[in-house]
């Protein structure tokens, strides 16, 4: 059995959708009491994890992200706009 190109396979062809890559903004904070970093992905509800490392967490966001895709797209509550500097004297 020969496979096709994800070119011209069908929208609902699973060779086509495993190459489809989704792209989300996590914030990054580290937590003072024990120095984990903490992140979350604004607006995408359970979208959060922690690690000791910034790689060991962009592994656990990775990981609860396509858990939370299982279950289909997500209806985001907000979206991430950027940062600003606030300056005060």
């Amino acid at each position: 059995m020969a496979l096709r190109a994800a070119a011209d396979a069908p929208a609902s062809d699973p060779i086509q959708e495993v190459n489809q890559m989704r792209n989300f903004t996590a914030v990054i904070e580290r937590c003072p009491d024990t120095g984990f970093f903490v992140g979350y992905v604004p607006g995408f509800p359970g979208a959060h994890s922690q690690g000791e490392t910034i790689d060991e967490l962009a592994a656990n966001l990775r990981e609860v992200i396509e858990m939370l895709l299982e279950d289909g797209d997500p209806k985001l509550e907000a979206e991430f706009v950027g940062i600003q500097n606030v300056m005060v004297s």
